[in-house]
């Protein structure tokens, strides 16, 4: 006799996962990060910085369309809609990008199961292999886009531009807020339970950091060192200002307002 399964119940399989279970598979998935060998997140790392790279692409390609019909405001927020592909690439990837490991793998440390010296240099292999990854990018980038007739080295240097347009304090506090926004899709993307829902995910939270103009280190840094290659109007001590200050405020955002805050936003609810 057949059963019906019209009226059953939702599965623990099925159901929604309590603060306590998202934090246990995050630290089980940066415990499995810290398991493998420098040189494989050093090329792992390096894949992520490649394929985040296909933002910068579509960011020059729309803004040279866009160029002659619509005013410079609206061409950044045109960018939005294609600024999240990269992250897609990487994230449903599986590439370490050091934005959406940055509170990740934080936790370890907090519960005590990894060291403080463990973490920086995960960290150091981490955004090598990004930086060089979005310098080969570049190079790649900047060479294709004229070559292909999508875009010219003109605007490679207005994107770089409007990447810098702003003080060193201005991109310190808008890297915090993207680091935040970063770590906190590490978090929802555990939560998920559907490659429909993660793309979702990450396709909202990485608009939102695009349309409001906040500071990502590894897509900045393919950004400004493009426009460096292309421009003697930028400057190589700008570059690195920008990128240890992007780096420095996304690593605070992820580690201060998504690990800490939860990490202990969880212990005190008298979990272990």
């Amino acid at each position: 006799m057949e059963t019906d399964d019209t009226n059953k119940t939702e599965t623990p399989e099925n159901s929604p996962m309590s603060h306590s279970e998202i934090l246990r598979e995050q630290i089980s998935e940066a415990l499995d990060i810290y398991d493998k060998t420098n040189a494989s997140i050093f090329l792992s790392s390096l894949t992520a910085g490649l394929e985040i790279g296909f933002s910068f692409l579509l960011i020059c390609v729309v803004t040279a369309f866009f160029n002659n019909e619509n005013d410079a405001h609206l061409i950044w927020k045109l960018n939005a809609f294609v600024y999240p592909v990269g992250f897609i690439l990487v994230v449903l990837g599986k590439s370490i990008l050091f934005t959406e490991q940055t509170s990740l793998l934080t936790l370890p440390v907090l519960n005590r199961k990894s060291k403080v010296s463990d973490l920086f240099k995960l960290w150091f292999f981490v955004l090598a292999g990004n930086i060089t990854g979005g310098m080969l990018i570049s190079l790649v980038s900047i060479w294709i886009g004229p070559q292909l007739g999508i875009f010219d080295t003109s605007t490679v240097q207005k994107v770089a531009t409007h990447i810098l347009h702003g003080d060193l304090t201005v991109i310190f506090v808008s890297a915090i807020l993207a680091g935040w926004l970063m770590g906190l899709l590490s978090w929802l993307l555990t939560s998920s339970d559907s490659t429909i829902s993660r793309i979702l995910v990450i396709y909202i939270i990485t608009a939102v950091i695009g349309v409001m103009g906040f500071h990502h280190s590894i897509v900045g840094n393919i950004e400004v060192f493009s426009g460096l290659l292309v421009s003697d109007n930028i400057k190589f001590t700008e570059y690195v200002s920008f990128l240890a200050t992007a780096i420095i405020g996304n690593a605070i955002g992820g580690v201060v307002f998504v690990a800490l805050l939860k990490y202990k936003a969880f212990a005190y609810n008298g979990n272990d």
